[in-house]
C-alpha cells in the first residue's frame, strides 16, 4: 500500500511525533510510506524516521533560510478551513489552507492518515476521491469543546475511518458523535522493545516521567512519597520532564523537607536507561490519553503504581498482575501500593516480569499489523460503496446538526 501521514510538525518534539514516526517507519518495511509535514522549523527532525519513510513540508519556516516563508502575506491571514475551535488554529493560516488543500488535491496514495482534528477536517473536506481516509485522535474526544465536537460531527462523516488510542474513547465516540458509515477503531500507541537490558528490580527508586503539567499530578505523588519514605527512607523518587508546575513542586519538596529524596531531574531522551535504574514506575495523573510513560515502563520490566483515571491506565495494567491501580487523587493509597512493592521483593520482580511480557502487545510490529487490517478492510469496502458511505453520512451529519439547531433555537425561545 501507498500510505501518507499528515502531521502538524514532524520536526517538532512530542508524543504525536514520536507515535507517528514509530508508526510509519514500521509500515515502511512492507508498505510504499510518507510523512508531510504542515510545518519545518529546522534543519533536521529530532525524531526522524525510519530510513524507508520519506519526509517532506508544505510550509518552511526555517528563518533566514532561502525557502522561509514565514513573511508570506498569507500567513499573516486566519485559516478558514483549519477549525478555529481547534487549539492550534493560531499557528495556522491562509498558507496552511491553500497549501493542504493543493497536497490533498494532487495526492497519489491507497491510504491518508490524518493525525489531529484539525488536519482531520482538511482530510475530510479536501482529500480527492480514490485514497482511504483515516483520521486518529491522540487525544481523547472529552477534552475538546463542544465548539470542536460541532466542527468534527459536521465534517468526520466523509472519513472512512476514526482511530482512537483507548477502547474507552472508541465508545464515546460511537455513542456520542454520529457517524454512521465511519469505522470507528481503537488502535494504541506502539512502543519499541528498549535497547536496554530490563530492569533487575534491585535499585531503590521509584521513576516518573512527563510533562510537569497540572494533569499530571505529580503534587500527589510527591505528597504520597513522603509518606513513603517515613517507613522507607532508604528509597528515592527520580521525576523526569519539563514543564510549568516545576517551580511549585521544587517548593512542595522543599517544604515536605523531601530534598535528599525527591529528585527533579529535567527531560532526558531516550529515557530507557532511566527507567531501568528503577525498579518501579509511577503514575499519578487525573487524566490520560493513553499511558505511554506506562507502557514505556513496563517494556522496561517495572511494574507501574498509576491511578485508574478514565482512559489508558485500566486498558494497560492488570491490576495485581503486572501493576496496580489505585483510585486518582488519593495520597494513601498510592503510598500504601508503592509500600507493597517497596516490601516484598519477590512481588516486585515477578510483577516486573509479567509488566515485561504483557507489554509486547505493543510493539511497533503488532500496532501496524492492526493498521494494516485495518487499512485493508477499508480499501476492500471502498469504491462506490465508501463513497455512498460518506455521502449517507454527510447526509444524516447534516440533518443531525439541523436538528441541534432547532433544539437550540428552541431552547433560547423558552429562555425568553
Amino acid at each position: 500500500m501507498r500510505i501518507s501521514f499528515l502531521i502538524h510538525n514532524a520536526y517538532g518534539i512530542g508524543g504525536t511525533v514520536r507515535t507517528t514516526s514509530t508508526l510509519a517507519g514500521t509500515l515502511a518495511e512492507q508498505h510504499d510510506v510518507e510523512i508531510v509535514s504542515v510545518f519545518r522549523h529546522r534543519e533536521e527532525p529530532a525524531l526522524a524516521p525510519g530510513g524507508k519513510v520519506r519526509l517532506r513540508h508544505l510550509v518552511d519556516l526555517r528563518r533566514g533560510g532561502p525557502g522561509y516563508e514565514g513573511d508570506d502575506p498569507d500567513h499573516g491571514r486566519p485559516a478558514v478551513v483549519f477549525p478555529a475551535a481547534e487549539g492550534r488554529h493560531g499557528q495556522y493560516s491562509a498558507l496552511t489552507d491553500r497549501r493542504i488543500a493543493e497536497h490533498l488535491r494532487r495526492l497519489d496514495c491507497d491510504v491518508v492518515v490524518g493525525t489531529r482534528p484539525g488536519l482531520n477536517v482538511h482530510i475530510a473536506q479536501q482529500a480527492r476521491r480514490g485514497p482511504v481516509r483515516v483520521g486518529q485522535e491522540h487525544l481523547t474526544l472529552g477534552t475538546h469543546s463542544e465548539r470542536l465536537k460541532r466542527v468534527l460531527r459536521t465534517h468526520y462523516p466523509r472519513l472512512d475511518a476514526v482511530t482512537t488510542v483507548t477502547e474507552a474513547d472508541a465508545r464515546t465516540y460511537r455513542r456520542l458523535m454520529r457517524l454512521p458509515g465511519v469505522r470507528v477503531e481503537a488502535v494504541p500507541n506502539g512502543v519499541p522493545a528498549p535497547a536496554v537490558a530490563p530492569a533487575d528490580g534491585s535499585g531503590k527508586w521509584v521513576i516518573a516521567a512527563g510533562r510537569l503539567a497540572p494533569a499530571k499530578r505529580y503534587d500527589v505523588l510527591v505528597r504520597a512519597f513522603a509518606l513513603v519514605v517515613a517507613e522507607r527512607p532508604d528509597w528515592r523518587l527520580r521525576v523526569y520532564g519539563a514543564g510549568a508546575e516545576r517551580p511549585r513542586l521544587r517548593a512542595l519538596i522543599e517544604k515536605l523537607g523531601l530534598y535528599n529524596h525527591v529528585y527533579l531531574m529535567g527531560p532526558a531522551n531516550p529515557l530507557e536507561a532511566e527507567w531501568v535504574k528503577g525498579s518501579i514506575g509511577a503514575v499519578t495523573s487525573s487524566l490520560e490519553s493513553f499511558g505511554m510513560t506506562i507502557v514505556e515502563a513496563m517494556r522496561c520490566g517495572l511494574p507501574v503504581v498509576a491511578t485508574d483515571c478514565p482512559h489508558g491506565p485500566g486498558e494497560i495494567i492488570t491490576d495485581g498482575a503486572d501493576g496496580l491501580l489505585v483510585p486518582v487523587g488519593r495520597t494513601e493509597a498510592i503510598a500504601a501500593a508503592l509500600l507493597r512493592l517497596i516490601g516484598d521483593d519477590e512481588l516486585r520482580r515477578r510483577m516486573g516480569a509479567a509488566a515485561l511480557a504483557s507489554s509486547a502487545r505493543f510493539d511497533p510490529a503488532a500496532v501496524a499489523a492492526r493498521y494494516e487490517t485495518l487499512f485493508a478492510g477499508l480499501r476492500t469496502r471502498g469504491g462506490l460503496r465508501g463513497g455512498l458511505h460518506r455521502t449517507r453520512g454527510a447526509l444524516l451529519s447534516t440533518a443531525f446538526q439541523a436538528k441541534d439547531r432547532g433544539r437550540s433555537a428552541l431552547r433560547k425561545v423558552r429562555a425568553a
